[in-house]
Order: C-alpha cells, then structure tokens, then sequence
C-alpha cells in the first residue's frame, strides 16, 4: 500500500473523528436546553454544520448519538484517572469524595461543559431517563467497585463504624447530595442560602458523606488536617 494512499486513510479517519466530536459538541446543549424528545436531528445537523444523512452515517440514531455523549463525559478527565488507580484505602475514599463534590460544584461554572453535561441530566430526568441511565449505569461499573474496595481497606483499617446500610446505597447516598447540590447552583445563582463560601459548602458536604459512608470523625479530621492544614487551622480557630 503506497504511503500516498495511507495518508489519505488517515486524513480521511480524522476527518471523521472531527466530525463525530462537532456533531457531539453541537448536540449536547440542544440535548440540555430541549431535552431529548424536543430536539431534532434537523436541528443537530444544522448545528453541526452537517447533511441529516451525514449525521445519520455517524450516528444511526438519537440514542446512539446519547450514548457517544456519555461515553465522552465519563472519560479524559486526567484526575480522576488518577484517583482510579490509587491503591484502595481511606485516603484514596476521602480523596475521591473530595473529587466527586470539587468536579460537581467548582467545574459547573457559568456556560462550562460540566454545567452543560448537569442541564443534560436534569432534563433526562423530566423524560425517560435514558441518559442519567447511562451515567449512572457507567458509575455503578467503574466507580461503585473503587469505593467499596476503599470501604473494605477502611474497616480492615479499624476506621470505619459499623452501620446498618449497604456499601452501595451509602455510595448513591453520598452521590445524590454532590449531584443535587451541583443541580442548586443551575440557576446561576444559589437557590439554597447556604452558609459560607463554596469551600465551606465542599468542607461540610465531604464530611457530611463521609460519615454517611462509616468513616469515623477522628479519621475524617486526622486527613483534614494532613491534606488541607491551613483550612483545618482556620476552622479549628472559628
């Protein structure tokens, strides 16, 4: 094969590649404002700057075309790739509650993709669901096992007490308010008068979920203190 015609194949995979990613881009904040049901193919296309059939040869269908957009929320994001290949402890969970409550308040700025990928959701909510399905089926495969694997390393560690819910419910428990309270701030501005700032809010929802998981108060302070000592020191004088 000449490397003429290999060239060619390469331009011609990423021009595909491109056009995939436009038509996602254009597709997600019809999807948030919309909803699924409300926005037509006719309207992605035109969005993306591409023909229905165009559209059509990319993604079969809407469903196809939500499910390439999960499938792109749900990965890249370097931290918590990172955090997936921590040895199971207490720490790697409190670094991950910490994480899930950050990337769900802090990262859903104004006109953001995060914010978007929250619209996204409620909007789902009010429809079939087939999207927070999707999320959420994803979060059951890929994050529930690291957090249940953290929970075992925290009792054999002796820093966990013992409750009567499951190490799943506890983990949706703990997930629902992170998502609920990035949900609050849609509006553009807070629709809760929460006291403090958004690191307040963050300090107090991680301790909150953390000992909804079991972890016991004088674990959760000792990695207060070792991972955030100027905010600990400042709370410990209030």
């Amino acid at each position: 094969m000449s490397k003429h015609l290999l060239s060619s194949m390469s331009v011609a995979r990423l021009d595909n590649q491109q056009r995939r990613r436009a038509i996602v881009a254009a597709a997600v904040p019809l999807f948030a404002r919309k909803g699924f049901a409300g926005t037509t193919t006719k309207e992605i296309a035109e969005a993306a700057g591409v023909s229905e059939g165009l559209l059509f040869k990319h993604f079969p269908s809407k469903s196809a075309l939500y499910e390439e957009i999960h499938r792109e929320g749900c990965l890249g994001d370097p931290r918590l790739e990172r955090l997936l290949v921590l040895e199971p402890s207490t720490a790697a969970l409190i670094d991950m509650v910490h994480f899930m409550l950050r990337h769900s308040i802090v990262g859903a700025t104004p006109g953001s993709e995060q914010e978007t990928r929250h619209r996204l959701m409620v909007n789902s909510f009010l429809e079939d669901g087939e999207y927070a399905r999707l999320a959420l089926q994803w979060l059951e495969a890929h994050i529930l096992p690291r957090v249940e694997a953290s929970l075992r390393a925290a009792e054999a560690a002796g820093d966990l007490v013992a409750l009567p819910t499951g190490f799943a419910n506890r983990f949706w428990f703990g997930h629902h308010l992170a998502a609920m309270l990035a949900f609050l701030r849609l509006p553009g501005r807070d629709v809760v008068p929460y006291e403090g700032d958004v690191e307040t809010l963050i300090d107090g929802a991680a301790r909150f979920i953390l000992r909804g998981l079991g972890i016991k108060d004088e674990v959760i302070a000792a990695h207060r203190v070792a991972a955030y000592p100027a905010a600990a020191a400042a709370a410990a004088a209030q």
